[in-house]
């Protein structure tokens, strides 16, 4: 089946790129920042709540997040159309947003010049989290080519599932505490949208007079 086939492509190609991304950045660093504040906290009872919390939580969310896919290659569909195709677009505008701004970030990290600094070129001058609106992006695509497969219009939980991540719990919330009250990330995150890409506003300018 056509849209099968382009599911598994979509799925395929987006689990490579960021499985190879992940590898690349974490090789020979430390522990997860946030997994590390966790383990601190919970102390002697973090066997327990990691299990539950961390990688039995995780599974249940990967199975909801998945649902499309999950969907489309368990049954046939329609004939591929006009919906397919723009979610297609939608799925390859936002794979190239993520895997553009994630390799601007690592070669930003890479450069010791670097070194505590907040990167405010390329894809990140217009989002403070581009690659978090790629993956946004990219799951609503997923699903527009999804739900035209019979009793696949409930798989909207999934793009639904990864905007309340990215916007509410482990994604811009914890990322962004990190950097609270540094001096260049507040200046950039008054310019700069969080997740939209959109031009930076001018500092100091509000509501068409001066922000004293």
């Amino acid at each position: 089946d056509p849209r099968q086939l382009l599911v598994l492509g979509m799925v395929t190609l987006w689990g490579a790129r960021l499985a190879t991304h992940i590898h690349v950045r974490s090789r020979g660093r430390g522990e997860d920042f946030r997994y590390r504040r966790w383990r601190e906290e919970w102390g002697r009872s973090f066997v327990v709540r990691s299990f539950f919390q961390i990688f039995m939580l995780q599974g249940a969310v990967i199975l909801i997040v998945a649902s499309p896919a999950v969907v489309v290659l368990s049954r046939p569909g329609p004939r591929l159309g006009v919906l397919d195709l723009i979610g297609t677009l939608f799925w390859f505008t936002g794979f190239a947003f993520e895997a553009v701004a994630d390799f601007q970030l690592l070669r930003f990290k890479r450069d010791p010049a670097n070194r505590g600094r907040i990167i405010t070129a390329g894809l990140w001058r217009f989002s403070r989290h581009p690659n978090y609106f790629g993956e946004f992006t990219l799951w609503w695509g997923l699903y527009l080519v999804a739900v035209k497969v019979p009793g696949a219009w409930w798989t909207i939980v999934s793009p639904l599932t990864i905007d309340c991540l990215l916007l509410f719990v482990s994604g811009i919330p914890m990322l962004e505490e990190k950097y609270r009250g540094d001096p260049e990330f507040e200046a950039y995150r008054r310019r700069t949208s969080p997740l939209i890409p959109w031009f930076p506003r001018r500092e100091g300018v509000r509501d068409g007079g001066t922000d004293r």
